[in-house]
């Protein structure tokens, strides 16, 4: 993003009034993304460039923080209570968890709490899928496109319009978006009528559907080891879960965002061309692409429907995100691998703090196995992001499902060993 004004010393705050709110800007210049070099309040002032987006995505509802104190090249933690050295402005809702633990989480309302909240280095916004007046009944259903290891963008593209045919046939409307990663997001503006379980459950009925469809790019299997082509995450909408929303600046290279679309735009965009110092000026000409989200709220009814249907047929609910309680109807939560029947001999390499550490173990792993090497897919190194409660940790793993069985290296020692110390 151009500077429209010089920055100022290093460690110098900088203040920022916004609507007659004044933001001291602590350590303006210092630099969060390395590679571009944009700084501290280069955030600031996008999030103030797109207030207006940024806020129909995120605004009014609680956020978990996901913070970036010094930059995308060092540790970062998620902090769901706000701070309590805050302004008396800034919004706060008490949040109920699953755990059973509650959290006093910010609701952002205006342009200066997005710019307070970028003074904490809060790259991305993080908003629950409920409205801080009523939080036991979503008003959106997210749709999650995670393409496996290897999928390229355009199969993402073609899953995104299986997804859309599915949802306009249940009479509801997708607003597609980037994830501002590799893959993209559907959100879908709901009534606000059912629980979090009945959502979760109109969401796993349309993956596996959108899987029906399209059965050989798509996929609703929950185990990594199972899955291939587009992953539907279904369980993105289990309560206590959060995705980056629409305008969110994601903690990569070239600070690439998530960006609003329109289906016309999905065949002829690629995620390289939304960034923070693109998004402002696309913004600035057409505005904001989902403007118009929150007049078309939809029924899930239909797709309720439709997963009672599944289960007189035999499918009932699917795996749970691990940290969550066992679940009534859920399947035995056990991983394909370490089932007797298995097809997929999985290995573990390492597990780390840091995601560039154990993948230096994957290489050295390697380096020990080069007859292996030529035998494995894309999709069977899977590098899982583990959350903690303020922090993820990464572990990595191989599958040798295409590895010849005299090929198949035994489980070795990890390496590194960071979480079993």
């Amino acid at each position: 993003m151009s500077k429209k004004a010089p920055s100022p010393k290093r460690g110098e705050p900088e203040l920022v009034v916004v609507d007659g709110r004044e933001i001291s800007i602590s350590n303006p210049s210092k630099v969060l993304f390395p590679e571009p070099g944009y700084t501290k309040l280069d955030l600031v002032r996008y999030y103030l460039a797109v207030a207006d987006g940024a806020l129909r995505g995120a605004g009014g509802r609680p956020n978990m923080l996901v913070r970036y104190p010094n930059g995308i090249g060092d540790e970062f933690f998620y902090q769901k209570r706000a701070p309590a050295s805050r302004p008396p402005w800034i919004e706060v809702v008490s949040l109920r968890f699953p755990s059973g633990r509650s959290a006093d989480e910010v609701v952002p309302r205006d342009a200066a709490a997005l710019a307070w909240l970028a003074n904490l280095a809060c790259l991305e916004l993080h908003p629950h899928p409920v409205r801080a007046n009523d939080l036991e009944h979503p008003d959106e259903l997210r749709v999650d496109l995670d393409p496996v290891p290897g999928v390229e963008w355009g199969q993402v593209r073609e899953v995104a319009h299986v997804a859309e045919a599915v949802l306009k046939d249940y009479g509801l409307i997708g607003w597609p978006k980037t994830s501002g990663s590799r893959g993209m997001h559907v959100n879908v503006r709901i009534e606000r009528r059912w629980s979090f379980d009945e959502v979760r459950r109109a969401a796993l009925a349309l993956a596996r559907e959108v899987e029906r469809r399209a059965p050989a790019i798509a996929t609703s299997k929950w185990w990594k080891e199972e899955r291939h082509g587009v992953f539907v995450d279904y369980n993105q909408n289990a309560k206590d879960r959060t995705v980056a929303s629409a305008y969110s600046v994601r903690p990569k290279p070239a600070a690439p965002v998530s960006a609003p679309l329109s289906w016309e735009e999905v065949d002829r965009c690629e995620p390289g061309d939304f960034t923070l110092a693109t998004m402002p000026a696309r913004f600035a000409g057409i505005g904001d692409r989902h403007r118009d989200i929150d007049l078309h709220p939809g029924s899930l009814e239909r797709l309720l429907e439709l997963s009672a249907q599944h289960q007189r047929e035999g499918l009932g609910d699917a795996p749970w995100p691990p940290h969550y309680q066992k679940q009534r109807g859920e399947p035995a939560r056990v991983q394909p691998s370490k089932r007797r029947t298995s097809k997929h001999p999985l290995i573990e390499i390492g597990r780390a703090q840091r995601k560039e550490d154990a993948l230096a173990g994957l290489e050295r792993w390697k380096e020990r196995h080069p007859e292996v090497v030529g035998h494995l897919e894309p999709a069977d190194v899977l590098v899982d992001s583990m959350r903690g409660r303020s922090s993820t940790w990464t572990r990595v793993r191989v599958n040798l499902q295409h590895v010849p069985t005299e090929l198949r290296p035994v489980q070795e020692p990890l390496d590194p060993d960071e979480k079993s110390r």
